[in-house]
């Protein structure tokens, strides 16, 4: 497999641009590092690793390091919703640095102490946006690359198209990253010819052979199409893509009147938005890892439509850069 040059890969030290996206509670350390040694580079989100995996973090990390020497990411999520967790955050991202880790995605706050921290030893963030907005607060704090969150996106989408989005951002002048709508080569190829540096994906590896979501949830997603996909803010308090099941039509998509209230309020919007987390990240966990039965509860994104098969992380990537290769090839 030749390698796939953009400024993201030259930046990270990869072969092909292709993240597996941070995923609460589907990222594993098997699947983490299948996708890193086939040459695109797979991202530990350190709630999942702890809380829904059972690995100490530098265990964990260590874990992933017997399985393969290839570069790996780190999720920061950089909200100040309390003391206690940034400085937990704070802790985790010191072991990720020991442990060697030189690529970081930052989300949902200000990701300056993450930049100081990293640069400092050479590596690079990442910070996820979904609007220029938020991209030119997260630059004001010298991120090196932008995470493009669409509107096809699972879990928390955006609301411009991948093209939209892509054209809101490109004068900015650092690497772009598509995040969602990505299930099939075809997409792949569609996002490095709009102008992106790479893509993320997260549906397309919760349905891959590593990963430890349940039968059930793998089946759901090469079952659905892009049309079973909706939105609910009645399961985090803000807009999640999910598969429309049984469950989610009979609780309706909609937060109540009070939750809204509360949400809109100044100060008793983080209170509300973390009940709503703590009981989302139940529900995600006992459906995701148990299967149906459990209310079924499963975030996907529209890229469902390109998903067929549950297949090998490292076959995912590595069929995804041949279709590059190919279509390199025949264009020479």
């Amino acid at each position: 497999m030749s390698r796939i040059v953009t400024p993201f890969t030259e930046a990270v030290g990869i072969d092909v641009p292709l993240i597996c996206g941070a995923m609460y509670p589907c990222s594993n350390p098997e699947l983490i590092a299948a996708t890193s040694a086939a040459g695109g580079i797979g991202i530990v989100q350190p709630i999942s690793m702890i809380y829904a995996h059972g690995h100490e973090l530098r265990a964990g990390l260590r874990l992933i390091r017997e399985l393969t020497d290839k570069p790996i990411g780190f999720n920061a999520i950089v909200e100040q919703s309390s003391k206690v967790y940034e400085d937990r955050m704070r802790q985790w991202v010191d072991i990720a640095l020991e442990e060697g880790i030189r690529f970081f995605v930052t989300a949902l706050g200000k990701p300056r102490w993450v930049v100081d921290k990293v640069h400092a030893v050479g590596g690079v963030v990442y910070h996820d946006v979904t609007e220029r907005k938020w991209a030119m607060r997260a630059l004001e704090h010298d991120v090196d690359g932008l995470i493009c969150v669409n509107s096809r996106a699972g879990g928390h989408a955006g609301e411009r198209d991948p093209a939209a989005l892509y054209r809101e951002l490109a004068d900015l002048g650092v690497p772009l990253i598509c995040a969602g709508g990505i299930g099939s080569p075809e997409n792949f190829a569609e996002a490095l010819d709009i102008g992106y540096a790479g893509v993320q994906m997260g549906t397309r590896f919760i349905a891959s052979a590593e990963c430890k979501a349940h039968a059930d949830y793998k089946d759901a997603i090469v079952r659905a199409h892009a049309e079973d996909i909706v939105l609910t803010d009645r399961i985090s308090g803000v807009p999640v893509a999910v598969i429309k099941t049984p469950y989610i039509e009979k609780i309706g998509t909609k937060a109540g009147f009070i939750a809204k209230r509360m949400l809109r309020h100044p100060r008793l919007k983080h209170t509300m938005r973390m009940i709503y987390s703590l009981r989302s990240a139940w529900q995600l966990k006992r459906a995701s890892l148990k299967g149906a039965g459990y209310r079924d509860y499963w975030q996907a994104g529209k890229s469902v439509e390109g998903v067929t098969a549950v297949e090998p992380a490292g076959a995912i990537v590595e069929r995804f850069a041949a279709a590059i290769e190919a279509r390199s090839a025949a264009s020479s």
